[in-house]
C-alpha cells in the first residue's frame, strides 16, 4: 500500500493463508494505538476455522467475504480483564456502566484501525463489517463472550484477489468546522453532496432502486428507520445482558 490515500476495501481474497507470525506480529504492533489511561480496554477474537467462519456468517447476513477470508478478527470492547485484575489486586471496579462501555469501545476502535493500517501496508486486504453492532447477542452467544465483553468491530482479513475502484468521500469542507461548528443549510448540503449524487454508478443506483434521490436509497433501502430502531432494542437488551446498562 502506497498511502492511505490509495486504500481500498477488499471483499475478495485469494486462497493463500496468512501466517501466524505475520498475524501476530501486526497485532502485537497494533497495540502501540492509543489507549485510555493505558488500559488496552480491547480483546480480539480469532476465527479461521472454517466452522467458526460458518457460524459468525449469520451475524453478518451471510456475507460471502466472511467465509472466504483466510481470517476473520473480531474486536472487542473489553471491560472484563482489568476488572477482574483490579479485584485480583485488592481494588474495587466500578466499570459496569455505560460510560465504561464507551471508553472500551473507543479504544477498541482506534486498536482496529491502527490493524487495518498495519495490514494494508503489507500487502494485505481487510474489510470492516459494521454489520457487527447489528446483532450483536448473535456474536456473543457464538464466541462465548462472557460479562463486560462486547463485539465492536470485525475485520475481513486476507491477501487481495481483487483491485476494486477508489470509493468516493465528501470534500474535505463538507467534515471540517473552523473554532466553532457551523450548522448545514440546503446551499451547502448541495455543495457538498453534488459530486457524489453525479457519480454514473450512484445515478444509475438510484434508477435501478426506482427512486428520486441517492439519499432515498439510504433512508428507504439501506439503513431505514424501523431497521435502526429493532437493531437499537436489540443492541441495549445486549449491554444488558454483557452487564453494561442496567
Amino acid at each position: 500500500m502506497e498511502s492511505i490515500t490509495t486504500r481500498k476495501t477488499i471483499r475478495k481474497y485469494s486462497s493463500r493463508e496468512v501466517s501466524n507470525e505475520l498475524l501476530n506480529k501486526l497485532l502485537k504492533e497494533a497495540e502501540r494505538t492509543p489507549t485510555m489511561g493505558n488500559l488496552q480496554l480491547y480483546s480480539v477474537v480469532i476465527t479461521r476455522s472454517k466452522e467458526g467462519k460458518e457460524a459468525l456468517a449469520p451475524a453478518h447476513f451471510n456475507q460471502p467475504m466472511v467465509k472466504n477470508a483466510a481470517v476473520v478478527l473480531t474486536i472487542c470492547a473489553d471491560f472484563r480483564r482489568t476488572s477482574i485484575w483490579a479485584e485480583n489486586r485488592k481494588a474495587v471496579p466500578g466499570y459496569s456502566n455505560f460510560l465504561s462501555f464507551m471508553n472500551a469501545t473507543t479504544d477498541a476502535l482506534l486498536y482496529t484501525q491502527t490493524f487495518c493500517n498495519l495490514a494494508e501496508e503489507a500487502g494485505l486486504g481487510t474489510c470492516f463489517l459494521g454489520t457487527t453492532v447489528y446483532m450483536p447477542q448473535l456474536i456473543i452467544d457464538t464466541l462465548k463472550l462472557p460479562k463486560l465483553v462486547f463485539p465492536v468491530a470485525t475485520i475481513t482479513l486476507g491477501w487481495p484477489d481483487e483491485n476494486p475502484t477508489l470509493s468516493d468521500r465528501l470534500p474535505l469542507r463538507a467534515i471540517i468546522h473552523q473554532e466553532q461548528f457551523e450548522d448545514y443549510n440546503a446551499d451547502k448540503i448541495n455543495d457538498f453532496y453534488e459530486e457524489k449524487e453525479n457519480l454514473e454508478e450512484n445515478k444509475h443506483f438510484v434508477e435501478i432502486n426506482k427512486k428520486e434521490t441517492l439519499a432515498q436509497i439510504f433512508t428507504d433501502i439501506r439503513y431505514t428507520k424501523k431497521d435502526n430502531e429493532t437493531m437499537s432494542e436489540g443492541m441495549i437488551k445486549a449491554l444488558k445482558n454483557q452487564g453494561f446498562l442496567e
